[in-house]
């Protein structure tokens, strides 16, 4: 089967809804969202934690509109930050019609994972669809695949079980198609050719975000955020983009301004570049980059981010 939707059969209803994907850092969720929707609407990094807020893609199969959900890894949070990113994955999976629980081949049943399937027995609600998407699956063997589809089916009952490669789009389709019959019949949430509904604003600053995460060292990233001060649609059809990276240290400051600001300057053209292919426009990006020693405890930043700051509270 191909990687493109089905046409609608005649006179079919309408369906549509809400598919959550969770699983650890890195699973693949945010590749396999991108997969779905056919578009760059989430951020994706070799480092985990990258995807901090619920975003949503709206992918088109058949007469169904499917609006995934791509949750931050549910992982065990440390500071106010990671509390808030939890909160909101949970949060993502209770508002869902259908869950999908990604779960990387290559490292199988990890004490992550067990912890997932333990939180979903009580998280769940009565009735709620959960399905097991086995990612990465060109990593490993057919028979480490299989047991591995035994044991989580084992420890927890679920819907259905698909073996993916949400990177290389192997039986992303198949998934897809199934996620459409499950979904409620009803009419369609978005326009027909909406595919995110995220503010245009924060689209644009994650995806300086992910240019800043893969560009530095490794702890880092998770020091700072980025937001989008000011957007300026000019006569031209161009837009100038002002965007502010905030960092926790002063040190930090040096590392991402680089030398001579040449870290930033290379940061802030593959940004641009990727901002303008998204919006199909001329973009004009200034970044500026600030010290906020606390900008982790100030709400403000946390709406920004699109999350909860009280669901950070111990």
């Amino acid at each position: 089967m191909t990687d493109t939707p089905q046409p609608p059969a005649a006179s079919a209803p309408t369906r549509a809804g809400f598919v959550a994907l969770i699983g650890e850092p890195n699973a693949g969720k945010s590749t396999l969202l991108n997969r779905m929707v056919g578009a760059k609407v989430s951020i994706v990094t070799h480092k985990v934690q990258t995807t901090r807020t619920r975003i949503r893609g709206v992918a088109m199969e058949g007469t169904a509109q499917i609006v995934f959900v791509d949750t931050p890894g549910l992982f065990r949070p440390r500071r106010r930050l990671d509390r808030a990113m939890v909160a909101a994955a949970w949060g993502g999976a209770a508002d869902a019609d259908v869950v999908v629980l990604l779960v990387e081949a290559h490292r199988g049943l990890t004490d992550g994972v067990r912890a997932i399937l333990d939180a979903l027995t009580e998280r769940v609600a009565p009735g709620q669809t959960v399905a097991l998407a086995i990612n990465k699956i060109d990593r490993v063997k057919a028979e480490v695949l299989l047991a591995l589809s035994q044991k989580l089916n084992d420890a927890y009952p679920f819907a259905r079980t698909f073996m993916i490669s949400a990177e290389r789009g192997h039986g992303v389709a198949d998934l897809r198609l199934w996620l459409a019959e499950t979904l409620p019949q009803g009419p369609w949430l978005y326009p027909e050719d909406q595919i995110a509904d995220l503010p245009l604003r924060m689209i644009a600053a994650e995806m300086t975000r992910e240019k800043l995460t893969l560009r530095l060292h490794e702890e880092l990233p998770y020091q700072l955020t980025v937001e989008t001060e000011s957007w300026q649609d000019r006569d031209d059809g161009s837009v100038r983009i002002d965007q502010v990276v905030y960092v926790a240290r002063d040190g930090h400051k040096g590392i991402v301004l680089g030398h001579k600001g040449e870290t930033i300057k290379a940061i802030g053209q593959a940004a641009r570049a990727e901002i303008a292919a998204f919006l199909d426009r001329t973009v004009h990006l200034f970044l500026q980059v600030k010290v906020r020693e606390n900008w982790q405890d100030e709400a403000e930043r946390y709406t920004e981010m699109g999350l909860d700051f009280r669901d950070g509270n111990v």
